[in-house]
């Protein structure tokens, strides 16, 4: 009887003594750290949508939207040992986060990764429904208008001009260049491949949405453009207006980006981190480098929750300036330390798979 008592008194210390996480956010930085600390700590995720998605994979649900079914993960599949809050976080204490139904979530540690802002549904359904409705748009439309010529642009002008090259498809961008955060070569290469499916680029130009009437869309020129449907691909704002209000907010740079250590920690605190574009690391916001900001804040909190010492601390180096933008199916530009090439090589590495099945292995899953 006192073995069995004090078998329970060791399994009750051991439940007050684990500490708990609390990552808010499940894109691709949030999901990695949740899932590598599951198993040593009380996590909990708090996400204003039910589920994953691997977000370079959505121009290619556009146009099959089956490819979702893959590209698209509710948060409980891969974290088994993790509570998850559909809800939006609203504010940060010294101890607890509140989330939108005015409820409290203790934490010992946190880590943000809020992203960017977006729109998107709550649960998986109403996403792969989502991507089945503008498959049909893109479908039944005779003539396309894409705004915005960063990578997100030119990847979907890809995608529709390899699946439907029958399309009107133009692509209006206000710079001087297609994808101006990559080297000129490797924009060039991209302009040279969208004119060669006969994709329509207007460069030095913009829309404005207001002057949208009837499918005719007016630039910045005055001159008129036709079109069934349009998609606005320019830049979307940080993730980060909810934490001008909390205790963060003077660890926000000018472009509300959170102020981040080498070890991935915000600046000012012990046991606040932050992984993917809400940080101001210095280099290309991209997908596989949010997935590094969670490998070394994983290591880190481990460490931290194990009783290490800060001196043992990972530090995270910020990337080359690499990039692969996919072309449709089979080819690709890649910008690389010493070469920019572009075709079926950078295709080879990206653009068939779009890395989904190598991101759901990561995360535990069947391919």
């Amino acid at each position: 009887m006192c073995l069995l008592n004090l078998g329970k008194g060791r399994e009750m210390l051991a439940q007050e003594e684990e500490k708990r996480v609390v990552v808010v956010g499940g894109g691709v930085g949030g999901a990695f750290v949740a899932y590598s600390l599951q198993f040593v700590a009380d996590v909990v995720l708090i996400d204003q949508k039910e589920y994953f998605e691997v977000s370079w994979a959505g121009l290619r649900s556009m146009v099959e939207p089956s490819f979702a079914e893959r590209s698209v993960i509710n948060h409980t599949d891969y974290l088994s040992n993790a509570r998850i809050i559909a809800s939006s976080a609203t504010n940060i204490t010294d101890k607890e986060v509140i989330v939108s139904d005015g409820s409290s979530v203790p934490y010992d540690y946190l880590v943000i990764a809020t992203g960017h802002k977006e729109s998107v549904p709550r649960s998986r359904t109403e996403r792969l429904s989502q991507y089945q409705e503008v498959f049909e748009k893109i479908k039944s439309a005779n003539s396309i208008l894409i705004v915005g010529g960063g990578p997100t642009g030119v990847e979907l002008a890809a995608e529709i001009a390899v699946d439907f090259p029958g399309k009107n498809l133009k692509l209006i961008h206000r710079g001087s260049r297609l994808m101006e955060f990559i080297g000129f070569k490797a924009s060039q290469k991209a302009l040279d491949w969208l004119t060669s499916k006969k994709v329509e680029v207007i460069l030095q130009q913009s829309i404005s949405m207001q002057s949208l009437s009837d499918g005719v869309y007016q630039t910045s020129s005055g001159e008129t453009i036709a079109a069934d449907c349009h998609f606005v691909c320019t830049g979307k704002p940080i993730g980060s207006s909810w934490l001008k209000q909390t205790i963060l907010k003077n660890s926000l740079d000018i472009h509300g980006r959170l102020m981040v250590d080498e070890h991935m920690r915000v600046r000012g605190f012990k046991n606040v981190f932050a992984v993917g574009d809400i940080t101001d690391v210095q280099e290309m916001k991209q997908g596989y480098l949010a997935e590094r900001h969670a490998q070394v804040t994983s290591k880190n909190v481990k460490l931290l929750l194990m009783g290490g010492k800060e001196s043992g601390m990972a530090s995270y180096k910020p990337g080359s300036k690499i990039a692969i933008v996919s072309l449709g199916r089979k080819e690709g530009v890649a910008q690389l330390p010493f070469v920019t090439l572009s075709g079926r090589i950078p295709g080879l590495v990206k653009s068939g798979d779009l890395f989904v099945g190598k991101t759901r292995k990561q995360l535990g899953l069947v391919p």
